[in-house]
C-alpha cells in the first residue's frame, strides 16, 4: 500500500499542479450542463429526475474526456524514458498501475462532484428521487473509470499521447455504439439479428439504462469490474514486456 500511495500522490500532484485537471473538470461540467439544459431540456421537463436529461449523456462526454485524462499515464513515461526508472525503484508494475489509475479516477470523481449543483437545481423543482440520482452518479463514475482503464491499456502500448487519445476515443465510441438503441435496431433487422443480445451485453448503454433506473444489479458491477480488470491486466502485460 505504501508504494501505491507514493505513486498515487505523485500522479495527483502531476494532475493538479498544472492546468490539465482543472481544464478537464471545467470542460466536463460545461458539457454536462450544456447537454442537460439545452439538449435534455431539464428545466422544461419540470421533473425531479436526471436519468433522461443528464446521466444519459455522460457516456458520450467521457468517450472523449476520459481518454484526454488518461492518455499521459504511460505514454508520457515511455516518451521521457522514465518507465524503466520508475520500475527500477522498489515498486512492482502493478503498484504503479494501480496508483496511476486511482489518481486518474480521482479526477473523474472530482469532475462528477462538481456537477452536484445540477442535482440541487433539480431538487428545487420538486421532490427528487435521491436514490435514482445516487445510482446515476455511481453509473457515471463507473463509466468514466471504465473508459479510463481502456485508455490506460492503450497508453501502455504507445509513446504518442495523440495516438493514444485517438485510439482510445475510437474504442470508447465503439462500446457506446454497440449498446445504442439505433445500432441494436439495425442489427435486429440485419443478418446479425442473432447477435443482438451479445452486442447489447457488451455495450455500456445497457448498463447505463439499468443504473439510471435505480437498479444496482450484480451483473452491472460484474460488467464494469471485468472490463476494468482486463484492461489493467493488459496494461501490466505491456509494461512487463517493455521492462524485459
Amino acid at each position: 500500500m505504501r508504494n501505491i500511495c507514493s505513486v498515487f500522490k505523485r500522479e495527483v500532484a502531476a494532475y493538479f499542479q498544472n492546468p490539465l485537471a482543472y481544464v478537464f473538470i471545467f470542460v466536463f461540467v460545461f458539457l454536462a450542463m450544456v447537454f442537460a439544459f439545452l439538449l435534455g431540456y431539464i428545466l422544461e421537463r419540470r421533473e425531479a429526475a436526471l436519468a433522461d436529461s443528464f446521466f444519459i449523456y455522460h457516456p458520450w462526454i467521457f468517450m472523449i474526456l476520459a481518454p484526454a485524462v488518461g492518455m499521459r499515464l504511460w505514454s508520457e513515461e515511455h516518451r521521457l524514458g522514465t518507465t524503466e526508472l520508475l520500475l527500477t525503484m522498489p515498486v512492482r508494475p502493478w503498484h504503479a498501475i494501480v496508483g496511476k489509475y486511482l489518481a486518474a479516477c480521482l479526477v473523474i470523481f472530482v469532475s462528477l462532484a462538481a456537477t452536484w449543483s445540477i442535482s440541487v437545481e433539480v431538487g428545487n423543482l420538486g421532490s427528487p428521487e435521491w436514490g435514482l440520482i445516487f445510482s446515476g452518479y455511481i453509473g457515471s463514475f463507473l463509466i468514466g473509470c471504465t473508459m479510463l482503464a481502456i485508455t490506460m491499456a492503450v497508453s501502455a502500448f504507445t509513446r504518442s499521447q495523440v495516438g493514444c487519445l485517438i485510439i482510445s476515443v475510437l474504442v470508447c465510441f465503439l462500446i457506446n455504439l454497440i449498446g445504442f438503441p439505433m445500432f441494436l435496431d439495425f442489427v435486429d433487422s440485419s443478418f446479425l439479428s442473432s447477435l443482438s443480445g451479445f452486442f447489447s451485453s457488451l455495450g455500456v448503454m445497457e448498463q447505463v439504462r439499468s443504473l439510471n433506473s435505480g437498479l444496482l444489479e450484480p451483473n452491472t458491477f460484474v460488467y464494469f469490474a471485468t472490463v476494468i480488470a482486463f484492461c489493467l491486466f493488459t496494461t501490466s502485460v505491456a509494461i512487463r514486456v517493455k521492462r524485459s
